[in-house]
């Protein structure tokens, strides 16, 4: 672990920083991530059935396996419609894989002949199916609060249909991207072969489905445009939905996914929509019916016999991240129902696994760092008066979420019948979860809905209800430690809940106000100070190369970089009130400042493929872990003071060069 805790009643002094993480061989001015975490990475070579593999993921295995002894203890005679045999028989069906195999393709083939059997004029009907919980095919749709009017649900249209996820995929021309393209257009073939299809069938079949595709990615919104909500907040009437794009059937549409009484939605992305509305028009009737059919299988093939799962691994874990075998099968079935029935097991979880105290101690943690955001904004220099009162009446009323919802999902209705097969009930679950989300549209936005479960090992800021949200799987070492000592709690868990809290300020959480609507509360200058700042911080990210020459992208992961910056200072700041932060004693050797820095770094240890690092590049909006330790630090005047880092070390940086914005 990079936290080792010793509690006082072992008799040893706590100790979270562990030196086995270090590399002794690397100096802290030549590459401060090296440093800190070479040891950690070479102690921990990456496992062939993981692309990336770092001390975040410890923490998620280790939340995985606990997820898994409240799981495999249930029992097997649970009564029928119980939480428990429903998260029960959920994991068991996916651990037979003897049952598995014998079905084969079986499962799918009732809805495959229902595609073959459509015809042009039910195109919408069947989309609209496919997007209550099966996929994403042509474009995709959501219930979410109304960007100017956070009370208020809306419905939104957005771009899709793309199954690599990322518009470059179809469009670059760089080796890895090829080969990456030429993998999915086999991975295509193969399915339709899985499914019956004759080998020259398939690859016609798949050049269809690849053709369609790359339509869509020609007009898809980039990474970085998608960022920007003044282009993709286009609200209009319904009315004026249907005679703009007047090839899709909306009331077909809507009615099938059980929406009525709206009088307007918000497109996205609408040069996406314009090229789907064409394509129902002019696409012939059999490239359709294939692509449905690809989409549909793609979509079940994790859940079916080994033949289907094995070729889903290779194009979507081998080819894309490089991952080299499969994970067990127990943590592909514990993450069916740790997902689809999240806060069922989540319950579950908190009650073994989250003492009321770390719920406190988290929400002494939450005050100190809003306090020091606080003094932040306060004394900013390139802010004037008038937006800092706005964004000091924002920051006071951020809603904190810890540890687990104040009331439960309701999960009555679902069935699980283990008498059905693995994907049935997989997409039962699904459409379960669809509908759910699509019975939202006339309601009032729910303010206390978590859109995490309390097992993940993650945390977020929701600009629409301005909250931020800390689950209790995060809320352990080497995030969390209650017996840890502040600079070790500030450097990892704090930065975490400061950089919750700057996404409330980057570059798209800013454009919300105070109570989640998207209104401009600052003044002109200010705005283009902010930019200003920005972009030169964007700058920083975008001069480091990821490998093969192909650099991070500064801009895609600006509000990432933003957050992450703002956590270290904002941390650090409020790290200092302490009592250990204000003196200078050594733990382990180290001082109160190395101790911060390092725990930060350690948060980020990992081992990461080099395809995962290409295809992170173009689809996270976070930067790899060595950039978010070694480019962020280097804005901060007490990392270079904690290591003695002067000019003329790789790691410095001119003080002209520096970026401060919160």
């Amino acid at each position: 672990m990079a936290i080792i805790a010793m509690t006082a009643a072992a008799g040893n002094p706590i100790k979270a920083v562990d030196r086995g993480n270090l590399d002794p061989g690397t100096k802290p001015g030549d590459n401060f991530y090296q440093y800190a975490c070479g040891g950690w990475k070479l102690a921990n070579p990456l496992d062939p059935q993981y692309a990336r593999f770092g001390t975040f993921d410890q923490l998620a295995e280790n939340s995985r396996n606990q997820v898994k002894d409240i799981i495999t203890n249930l029992g097997t005679n649970n009564p029928r419609g119980s939480i428990k045999q429903k998260v029960g028989d959920l994991y068991a069906l996916g651990m037979d894989s003897v049952r598995l195999n014998q079905e084969g393709m079986k499962p799918l083939m009732s809805y495959i002949e229902g595609i073959k059997g459509m015809n042009m004029s039910q195109l919408a009907s069947t989309v609209a199916d496919m997007h209550c919980g099966i996929g994403d095919p042509f474009f995709n749709s959501q219930i979410m609060a109304d960007m100017k009017d956070s009370n208020t649900n809306m419905l939104y249209l957005t771009q899709g249909g793309l199954g690599m996820g990322d518009r470059d995929y179809y469009l670059e021309k760089d080796a890895n991207t090829v080969k990456v393209r030429n993998a999915y257009v086999n991975y295509i073939q193969q399915l339709f072969q899985l499914i019956g299809y004759k080998k020259g069938n398939a690859k016609k079949a798949a050049k269809h489905v690849m053709a369609i595709e790359t339509a869509l990615a020609q007009v898809a919104m980039t990474r970085e445009d998608t960022r920007d909500y003044s282009k993709l907040y286009n609200v209009m009437s319904v009315t004026q939905l249907k005679a703009d794009y007047p090839n899709i059937n909306w009331d077909q549409y809507f009615t099938t996914l059980g929406l009525k009484d709206f009088d307007k939605v918000c497109v996205f992305q609408p040069k996406s929509i314009a090229k789907v509305n064409e394509m129902f028009k002019s696409l012939k009737e059999q490239d359709v019916r294939e692509y449905l059919i690809f989409k549909y299988v793609d979509a079940a093939s994790p859940y079916l016999s080994d033949a289907f799962a094995d070729a889903n691994f290779d194009m979507y874990s081998r080819a894309m991240s490089g991952k080299q075998v499969k994970m067990p099968r127990w943590k592909h079935s514990l993450d069916v129902p740790n997902t689809l029935l999240g806060e069922a097991v989540g319950q579950l979880y908190v009650e073994k696994y989250f003492p009321a105290d770390s719920k406190k101690k988290m929400q002494q943690l939450v005050d100190n760092l809003k306090k020091a955001l606080g003094e932040h904004i306060a004394t900013l220099s390139w802010m004037s008066p008038k937006t800092k009162v706005n964004a000091l009446v924002k920051l006071n009323s951020f809603t904190v979420k810890i540890g687990y919802p104040d009331k439960w999902r309701d999960y009555t209705s679902l069935d699980i019948d283990p008498s059905k097969s693995y994907w049935e009930n997989v997409l039962n679950a699904r459409r379960f979860q669809a509908e759910y989300e699509y019975s939202q549209l006339n309601k009032p936005v729910d303010k206390e809905r978590w859109y995490m479960t309390p097992q993940t090992v993650n945390a977020y800021y929701e600009p629409s209800s301005n909250e931020i949200c800390f689950p209790a799987g995060i809320l352990q070492a080497p995030y969390f430690d209650p017996n840890a000592d502040e600079a070790c709690n500030y450097g990892a868990i704090g930065v975490v809940i400061g950089h919750e809290m700057t996404h409330g300020f980057d570059d798209q959480g800013r454009n919300f106000d105070h109570n989640g609507n998207m209104v401009d509360w600052w003044t002109a200058e200010d705005a283009a100070k902010f930019q200003e700042l920005a972009s030169k911080l964007g700058a920083q990210y975008s001069a480091e190369v990821v490998a093969d020459g192909v650099h991070a992208n500064g801009n895609f992961t600006m509000g990432e970089n933003i957050a992450d910056h703002g956590g270290l200072r904002v941390a650090y700041s409020a790290f200092k009130k302490t009592e250990q932060g204000k003196g200078n004693d050594l733990i382990d050797g180290f001082t109160p400042d190395q101790r911060f820095f390092l725990s930060y770094a350690n948060v980020w240890a990992a081992n990461i493929t080099k395809e995962e690092m290409l295809r992170r590049t173009k689809v996270d909006p976070h930067s790899l872990g060595v950039n978010r330790v070694n480019v962020a630090i280097r804005n901060l005047e007490e990392f270079f003071n904690a290591f003695d880092i002067k000019p003329g070390m790789p790691m410095w940086r001119d003080p002209a060069d520096r970026v401060i914005i919160w």
